[in-house]
């Protein structure tokens, strides 16, 4: 069932894909044996389950469910990955692909606006490939129930002409694998939900994990970086490996311009705070998040539609973007009532409770201050 990965799929990228290749493509116009960018950006994603890091729980699963699957020469169960953009979903499609040695096939849910898409998309697949659909609780109503029996069954039905002269033609698929990810398990429909046979919650990612991360994709940068520089990036990443990489490149320019090109945690820490990523990793949108809450409405509970409204952002950023972190580190609460602020909240942006809402607990840590 195994087999090479083929060129017109996604790269199943890992460190020893991401090492520079004499040969040029055509246009590449980078100077010869000079690894270009793009190159770098691939290979910062892992292409193995030992490459990756952090996620121990789900990983140590992952790695028996694809060696079951292995040793019998099956295709692997339907995954769903859920969890809050940047913690790799999206990584670990490729990983697991590159594991199973087959085809990565990459698509999202708004991508397959009808039912000619998801057929022309499960047609293309071999034996055992991986179909990875992204933000698959966008899928078209009409489009998430043809998929029900290409899941159950490897089953696709087709309708070929009108009226009362339809006829119905089943086609046969080859057993594939499903991952799917989401950033809003909820609007996951139950029939969708309970076809995948493996259920994955990410979670945010520790400071030594981020840490690892970030000398990681230093070395693959070859960018000289101290492990006190690495943890400052780490620790203002919002526990995002996503956030940490893009911090960490711009934490690069700032060492090319302004230093010696190497990374300290001096200089980590400045640019981080002209980037306005503060001690606790919140940027510019989580401050006014917090500080609408605390200032407009006094801590709350205020309904998440008054605060988008005075924010004006979409409802959906704040509750995928910012509000989960909000809500792991203890800045904000979902009551019934709607956000409440925490006693983090307050102390984190120097401002006293409210009267008759008194601030409960005490400050643990250093991080109550901005910068």
């Amino acid at each position: 069932m195994a087999r090479k990965p083929s060129e017109n799929v996604a790269p199943l990228a890992g460190a020893a894909a991401g090492r520079a290749s004499d040969t040029r493509a055509a246009g590449d116009l980078s100077p010869v044996g000079k690894p270009t960018e793009a190159a770098y950006q691939t290979s910062l994603r892992p292409g193995t389950f030992d490459d990756y890091v952090g996620q121990p729980d789900l990983i140590a699963n992952l790695r028996v469910f694809v060696a079951a699957a292995k040793k019998r020469g099956e295709a692997l169960d339907h995954v769903l990955f859920a969890g809050p953009p940047g913690l790799g979903k999206t990584t670990l499609a490729h990983v697991i692909a590159n594991e199973l040695g087959v085809n990565l096939h990459v698509t999202s849910g708004p991508a397959i606006d009808h039912k000619g898409v998801l057929a022309s998309l499960l047609t293309s697949l071999g034996e055992g490939d991986v179909l990875f659909i992204d933000e698959i609780h966008r899928l078209n109503p009409v489009v998430e129930e043809n998929l029900y029996p290409a899941m159950e069954d490897f089953r696709f039905d087709l309708f070929i002409g009108d009226g009362p002269h339809a006829k119905s033609v089943s086609m046969h698929l080859p057993r594939f694998t499903l991952l799917g990810a989401t950033t809003r398990l909820g609007l996951l429909t139950s029939p969708l939900h309970s076809r995948f046979q493996v259920h994955n919650q990410l979670q945010f990612y520790s400071v030594d994990d981020l840490t690892k991360i970030v000398l990681r994709s230093a070395g693959i940068l070859e960018l000289p970086i101290d492990r006190p520089g690495a943890r400052e990036i780490a620790r203002r990443s919002r526990g995002t490996p996503r956030i940490a990489n893009r911090l960490l490149r711009r934490v690069r320019d700032f060492a090319d311009v302004e230093g010696d090109g190497s990374v300290t945690e001096t200089l980590a820490a400045g640019a981080l705070d002209r980037l306005q990523v503060d001690r606790a990793g919140l940027d510019v949108l989580d401050r006014a998040y917090l500080m609408t809450l605390v200032d407009r409405f006094d801590g709350g509970p205020t309904g998440i539609e008054a605060l988008a409204a005075s924010l004006s952002e979409d409802k959906g950023t704040l509750e995928e973007v910012v509000e989960p972190f909000l809500l792991q580190e203890g800045f904000i609460a979902r009551t019934k009532g709607g956000r409440v602020a925490q006693p983090r909240a307050f102390s984190h942006l120097r401002v006293a409770p409210p009267a008759g809402k008194p601030r409960k607990g005490k400050k643990t840590d250093d991080q109550g201050e901005l910068f």
